[in-house]
């Protein structure tokens, strides 16, 4: 089986530390950034950051849904990691600085794809899917962080 990958990024008109936080706020912040695609929202433990568990259903397509139950962590400063316990999906979120009050913000987002034909179609089409939904949360984070 084969990783599948989908990265997208982007740089917002905020400090790192904003941006950062407010993707870390799973208990309020996080839940207005997602778009139509996530549904049945609930953190479950913690709420900001590490050692949250949190709930989520992503519908990638009209035909694919996902029932996502994540752990979150921090390896690193200004990095989160959502480890998906239904699933081999990681999801990676790295928050840089970009220069005088700019954040970049990147996400990546890795799983254990299918074989065959239809392990192709899932390699070539997924991440093209999945960085669409990405660049929509990453428009709302913008959205949020530089009112």
């Amino acid at each position: 089986m084969a990783q599948v990958e989908a990265t997208t990024e982007r740089v917002v008109a905020a400090t790192p530390e904003a941006a950062f936080g407010t993707l870390a706020d799973y208990a309020h912040a996080r839940q207005q950034l997602l778009p139509e695609q996530f549904s049945e929202y609930e953190v479950r433990e913690g709420g900001a950051g590490a050692g949250t568990l949190v709930h989520w259903k992503l519908q990638a397509t009209s035909k694919r849904v996902r029932d996502c139950l994540l752990d979150v962590s921090e390896p690193t400063p200004g990095q989160l990691v959502e480890k998906d316990r239904n699933s081999t999906m990681v999801t990676t979120w790295t928050v840089t600085p970009a220069g005088e009050g700019k954040a970049k913000v990147v996400v990546q987002t890795t799983w254990t794809g299918a074989t065959g034909v239809g392990g192709f179609f899932e390699r070539t089409f997924a991440p093209k899917g999945l960085n669409r939904i990405h660049e929509q949360v990453l428009a709302n984070l913008a959205a949020h962080v530089e009112k």
